[in-house]
């Protein structure tokens, strides 16, 4: 692939004027009469396509817990820290909730093939060490997606050891500050993106002193705007994109579309998917994007925009309180935080874990195929680290 053009004028903060002209710009190139890729649906139906709008109280995708589940959460600690293992074998066996598992089952059917999310209210983070919160927050979790992804992996003395679990926090005062290259570690806003995996689930430690506000969008409702009035967008979104390798010189950079489909067959419904990083096309803060590998287009500059300010303009805010994780199916809805302020006391701090549920989980594309397991096959119990402080995970910082 030859470097014939430049990289857009498009950053990682999305501007909506560059936007507009850019569309305005665009429109001459486009067909007379754009059309949908070959099978890609008309409009897509069902749960998993809304508005903000359509919600009027918090109560219809948050479950609270009591003081009874809270007790059984403290007992299967109790359980699990009596084993004497290493967090990697926190399971449903290990963390037995009798009383709760019926009841994240149900919310894990909705995460599927409901409204897409659900946030479970109550854990007491203050009461407990940062292990033990770790140890709670697998042990609950493993009822919702029974498989953890690798966030992260690295080899010791011939040892593989793959980091499960992501600490979501300000470093940008701390001695890493120069090589942050994502918004995570900042008190940045996140624009609407995917991560990698099934599920992605956040669990608050502790929030800000002020904003940090969570953000979550339908990315069905996205494409169903985008498919009645910019099929052309679809088609560039449905194209060859290129991801930047971040200097692995062995794959400097790989290419596959941002937006997948699978047709209905058997019990399957016909499903889209979108996955995608603003920043990996635009790069960020001390992790610009590759100069060295071919640029995105104007349409594609284009195309990312428009995800953005569609999926803002039909997201639902959450509010997002300590002691709250939020679960979200990675696979049909876009996620995003306004920026924030800290204060001494006051640090927004979550903790990430990447989910897959076996019983309940989509067909991956064949080509996301090679991702998804990097996170998620032949996890082992004793290759399973939990850091207990921040550290910048790969991918999203300079080495």
């Amino acid at each position: 692939m030859a470097l014939t053009q430049r990289q857009p004028d498009i950053s990682y903060h999305p501007d909506f004027e560059k936007y507009q002209l850019r569309t305005e710009r665009l429109k001459r190139l486009r067909p007379a009469t754009p059309v949908l890729p070959a099978g890609f649906p008309a409009q897509l139906t069902g749960g998993l396509v809304w508005e903000g709008k359509d919600f009027t109280d918090e109560k219809q995708w948050t479950f609270s817990l009591d003081e009874s589940h809270l007790a059984e959460i403290h007992r299967a600690l109790g359980n699990f820290k009596s084993l004497n293992k290493p967090i990697g074998y926190v399971s449903q066996s290990t963390f037995p909730l009798p009383e709760l598992s019926p009841i994240l089952r149900q919310q894990a059917l909705a995460l599927q093939a409901g409204r897409g999310f659900f946030v479970l209210r109550g854990l007491q983070p203050d009461k407990y060490t940062r292990e033990e919160n770790i140890i709670i927050y697998a042990g609950v979790s493993s009822y919702i997606g029974s498989v953890r992804g690798r966030q992260d992996n690295k080899v010791v003395d011939g040892v593989k050891q793959s980091s499960m679990l992501n600490h979501i926090k300000d470093l940008s005062q701390t001695s890493v500050a120069k090589n942050i290259g994502a918004p995570a570690y900042t008190t940045d806003k996140q624009v609407f993106h995917t991560d990698a995996g099934d599920i992605v689930s956040l669990f608050s430690l502790n929030t800000a002193a002020q904003g940090g506000e969570s953000k979550l969008a339908s990315s069905w409702r996205v494409y169903n705007e985008l498919a009645k009035t910019r099929p052309d967008v679809i088609k560039t979104l449905a194209g060859d994109w290129v991801f930047d390798g971040y200097g692995n010189a062995e794959k400097p950079y790989s290419v596959k579309p941002l937006l997948h489909h699978t047709a209905a067959h058997g019990n399957t419904p016909e499903r889209v998917i979108i996955q995608y990083a603003r920043r990996g096309f635009t790069g960020f803060l001390h992790l610009p994007r590759s100069e060295s590998i071919p640029p995105i287009t104007e349409a594609q500059a284009e195309a990312l925009d428009a995800l953005h300010f569609l999926a803002d303009k039909f997201s639902l805010t959450l509010d997002f309180q300590k002691g709250d994780v939020q679960y979200v199916n990675n696979l049909s809805i876009f996620h995003a935080r306004d920026g924030f302020v800290d204060a001494p006391g006051q640090e927004r701090h979550l903790l990430r874990l990447w989910l897959r549920d076996p019983e309940l989980a989509w067909e991956t594309p064949a080509v996301l195929q090679p991702r998804w397991d990097e996170l998620y096959k032949d996890v082992t119990e004793d290759e399973q680290v939990f850091p207990l402080e921040p550290k910048i995970r790969g991918g999203a910082g300079k080495a």
